[in-house]
């Protein structure tokens, strides 16, 4: 067989332009995955209001981490790939190939899905680069894999790696990460462990990551020795007037502040590589806003990006489901 993994990623808008980023906000926003209201209520919405709106605002934010290369996320899961590449081989397994895709925006899945079968793959793993199960995320790029193989006349095998809340490379990577940081920085009162929020209502239909986040901050609290009252996990990026997974990561962050906590560290766990919602809401507003409450030290702790723990972890992940 001519195995292949495909590292899938959330997204990124092309530019830190308002026309780039209303088209990236379009097919994100657009997908019922993510947002699952009527469509007869949801779509005058985006189309009217959302999309005429929060482009310009949000390519602000996106000019703020935009680097010369391109988009932060977007060179994070490039690489990944690369080195995943490289760390097989070393492993005995050069023939596996891996690509890279974006579930919304570019590349695109269904293109990268196209390249990995005009290159002979006949198995290929879809690796979702979301450590946690959500509809939103996970569920949506097990749609688009779906849909891809229905329009082909004769599909390679096609398999999609679901979730890994607790593998014990990731942990341990997340765990060595943190520990490097404390060597370097001391440690902070508290450490907060940020992940990405969703609505309520989701959980409340049966989607696990609620569960699997707490999982996953356990475990790390675990691995680090962490008694109960140093450590916390909550939600950050909180989007529309729904109640969404609490505690919210600004307002707790403020709240500690008040409460006379003067430092902390604050990790995103459920984020393998920076992109927007770690490099400017978590290194940026929520930092300020920590400050401008009464706290004094503010330090955030990088994704896993490239270190070599992490993309170790991967290759674990990757030969652990494709066959020998």
């Amino acid at each position: 067989m001519k195995p292949a993994v495909l590292l899938v990623n959330l997204g990124t808008p092309d530019a830190p332009t308002p026309r780039a980023v209303r088209r990236y906000l379009a097919e994100f926003l657009g997908d019922r995955r993510v947002v699952d209201l009527p469509r007869i209520l949801w779509l005058p919405i985006l189309h009217g209001i959302i999309l005429n709106t929060r482009p310009k605002k949000s390519a602000a934010k996106y000019a703020q981490i935009w680097t010369p290369e391109g988009s932060p996320l977007k060179l994070h899961t490039e690489r990944q790939a690369k080195l995943l590449k490289g760390y097989l081989a070393a492993r005995g397994r050069g023939d596996v190939t891996v690509d890279w895709a974006m579930r919304y925006g570019n590349p695109p899945i269904p293109a990268a899905l196209d390249r990995l079968k005009a290159a002979g793959a006949d198995r290929i793993l879809v690796l979702p680069m979301y450590p946690q199960y959500a509809f939103s995320t996970t569920a949506s790029t097990e749609d688009a894999v779906a849909v891809w193989r229905r329009r082909q006349k004769n599909p390679p095998e096609l398999a999609v790696l679901p979730d890994y809340p607790v593998a014990p490379g990731y942990i341990a990577a997340l765990a060595a990460s943190v520990r490097e940081h404390w060597e370097k920085h001391g440690r902070a009162e508290k450490l907060v462990m940020s992940f990405h929020g969703i609505p309520k209502r989701a959980i409340e239909r049966g989607d696990p990551y609620a569960d699997q986040c707490q999982a996953t901050a356990q475990a790390l609290a675990t691995a680090l020795a962490l008694p109960a009252g140093r450590w916390m996990a909550c939600f950050q990026s909180r989007f529309g007037a729904a109640e969404w997974l609490q505690p919210y990561t600004q307002p707790t962050l403020e709240r500690l502040a008040r409460a006379g906590v003067r430092s902390v560290d604050v990790i995103c766990p459920g984020f393998p590589a920076d992109c927007l919602e770690t490099l400017e809401e978590i290194a940026m507003e929520c930092r300020a806003a920590f400050l401008a409450h009464g706290g004094q030290d503010y330090r955030y702790i990088p994704c896993l990006n490239e270190r070599d723990d992490w993309i170790n972890a991967l290759a674990d992940l990757a030969l652990g489901a494709l066959p020998d």
